[in-house]
């Protein structure tokens, strides 16, 4: 592992002379320079005028609430699909449709999106306007078969289109060519939202809400879902993003969320008023998406949809039961994941640019969260494959930095035509079909593509951080700062410190957690708790190690009431 110190240059910074001098340096670092560029506040979004193909939405939404027209919202089957689907019912009602349902396919029997066999259930419930969430960007067959049944659809997704588009009534997009939106950063339930931005002015220029007796609806008070749905699926936190997630966090401190969040955070164990972003990923996230890998998203979404809190809490206790589950067949999975990387015989040195992992009992729903864990432990590009049906094999990918993993697959399906069936997906994650008998051929393609596009560079294991804080800055009020002038995520990460420390006591907690007290080296009467997640035991403890280099976070504790500083250790050096 690698310890690198990210650079900063404050020459040509316009920060305000209030800002501390800690954030100037960590906010530069991530490319922020200019004071205006941290406003949080929902005046900083840009108007939804811009995106392309919401105006031919809005059109087409307006003249179906006037006609009385039924709508099902499709969606896709993760927390950010879950958060989109229950963020339209709950605004279309409040705006005055009539008739508002939603659809998700069980990604088992249906697969992902769309399709043709989707519409044909969807048709069952007799809608006059489907509007995808989260999905639809790839779905020419299923709008081709859906218009064919005189279903019109309105296609809002964020994921990257393909050379052909779908013939949809609509399509909301920012990553479509030729949007002129300035953020292409946008999680679906982000896109969801502008649209209903656009839908409030639209029938307020109708004076729709006048005419029909009903107020005006607030859109803030849904931001708790955007906040959760774009935190859960890892977009980047641009400017954008991050007003967003900062107000839905404000609005769940507040105690104004969603029953639903409110009972999972209360399962999860964490405090509404002390949440931040990385809250909604670890906790709340996976609980939702546990519905969708193993059984129906659709429990995920009756969650949030929730509007008696003793419900809520049962429905919640369901997610969090599957989730259970869900950690288990990981665990196992994961086991035999790194027992087929051990078999291959190789070193970090000889280890393919990619690795490609397939057992035939792995569960179809899990294997992005395996491809994540592999990724993380060796540093490489990861599919994980697991066996769907008629000969096909359904795999999940994950990247490292330097490699878009979406156009690595566009690039070997174009050089390999039949290769694979079916592809989509973003920068750092995607999936993709192909039939079993492919497996051999995908993966010394994929591996050739992949070695092409890394360097030796790229594929060495960095931990990146801010540098070193003197010893009186090892405290709870620069912990509260750095708390406070998040949120923290993807493309914009929570700060992370290195520094010499002597080893007071430790010991392991749990299974594998291992609980410290470390004292900085130039201050060794400064004694810190600290605690590091999922150690290698065969390594930790350690009783010879006295001084360590150690890579930190600074946390606030909060255990019966009382709050105390402490550092979650991300690495630890005993040279």
């Amino acid at each position: 592992m690698q310890i690198v110190t990210r650079p900063f240059d404050l020459s040509g910074c316009d920060f305000s002379a209030q800002l501390d001098p800690l954030l100037q340096r960590i906010y530069q670092s991530r490319g922020v320079g200019k004071q205006d560029a941290l406003e949080r506040h929902l005046k900083c979004l840009p108007q939804p005028q811009s995106m392309a193909g919401i105006a031919a939405a809005t059109q087409r939404l307006v003249r179906a609430v006037q006609g009385g027209e039924s709508v099902l919202i499709l969606g896709d089957f993760d927390a950010d699909g879950a958060t989109s689907s229950a963020l339209m019912v709950l605004a279309l009602n409040a705006m005055g449709f009539q008739a508002v349902d939603f659809l998700v396919p069980n990604r088992f029997d249906y697969g992902y999106g769309l399709t043709p066999e989707i519409v044909d259930l969807a048709a069952q419930k007799s809608p006059n306007l489907i509007i995808t969430v989260d999905n639809g960007i790839s779905s020419v067959e299923g709008v081709e078969r859906a218009n064919a049944l005189g279903i019109e659809v309105i296609i809002t997704d964020h994921h990257l289109p393909g050379t052909v588009l779908p013939a949809a009534a609509a399509i909301v997009n920012p990553n479509q060519q030729g949007c002129e939106f300035p953020t292409k950063n946008l999680a679906g339930v982000g896109v969801a939202f502008y649209l209903l931005i656009a839908l409030r002015a639209g029938l307020r220029d109708q004076q729709w809400f006048e005419q029909q007796q009903i107020s005006e609806p607030n859109l803030s008070q849904w931001l708790d879902l955007v906040a959760l749905g774009t935190v859960a699926d890892v977009v980047p936190l641009d400017q954008v993003n991050r007003a967003l997630v900062y107000q839905g966090l404000q609005r769940i401190r507040a105690g104004q969320s969603r029953p639903g969040i409110q009972a999972l955070l209360r399962i999860a164990g964490k405090n509404p008023a002390r949440l931040v972003a990385t809250d909604l990923g670890f906790a709340i996230g996976p609980r939702l998406n546990a519905a969708g890998r193993l059984d129906d998203i659709s429990l995920g979404i009756q969650c949030l949809l929730c509007e008696d809190s003793q419900q809520a809490l049962r429905t919640a206790q369901a997610l969090d039961d599957l989730n259970q589950e869900r950690k288990s067949i990981e665990t196992g999975m994961q086991r035999q994941a790194l027992a087929i990387v051990e078999q291959l015989g190789i070193d970090d040195n000889a280890m393919p640019a990619a690795l490609c992992l397939f057992q035939p009992d792995w569960h179809q729903g899990v294997v992005g969260l395996l491809a994540s864990r592999i990724k993380e432990k060796y540093h490489r590009p990861v599919v994980a494959f697991a066996r769907a049906d008629n000969g096909e094999l359904k795999g999940s990918s994950r990247s490292i930095p330097g490699l878009h993993i979406r156009d690595a697959l566009d690039a070997v399906a174009t050089q390999n035509p039949g290769l694979i069936t079916k592809f989509g997906g973003h920068a750092m994650a995607a999936g993709l079909s192909l039939h079993e008998d492919k497996l051999a051929e995908f993966e010394q393609a994929f591996q050739q593509q992949v070695a092409q596009s890394l360097s030796d560079d790229d594929l060495q294991a960095k931990l990146i951080t801010d540098g070193s804080l003197d010893a009186p800055q090892i405290s709870m009020q620069t912990a509260e700062l750095l708390r406070d002038a998040g949120p923290w995520g993807q493309l914009f990460p929570e700060p992370c410190f290195e520094g010499d420390f002597k080893i007071v006591q430790q010991r392991i907690v749990g299974e594998k957690h291992l609980k410290l007290v470390l004292a900085p080296q130039n201050q060794p009467e400064l004694a810190i708790d600290a605690i590091w997640f999922n150690i290698d035991t065969a390594r930790w403890p350690n009783p010879d190690a006295e001084i360590v280099r150690c890579v930190y976070r600074l946390d606030i504790n909060e255990f019966r009431g009382v709050e105390n500083l402490q550092l979650m250790v991300q690495h630890l050096d005993a040279g």
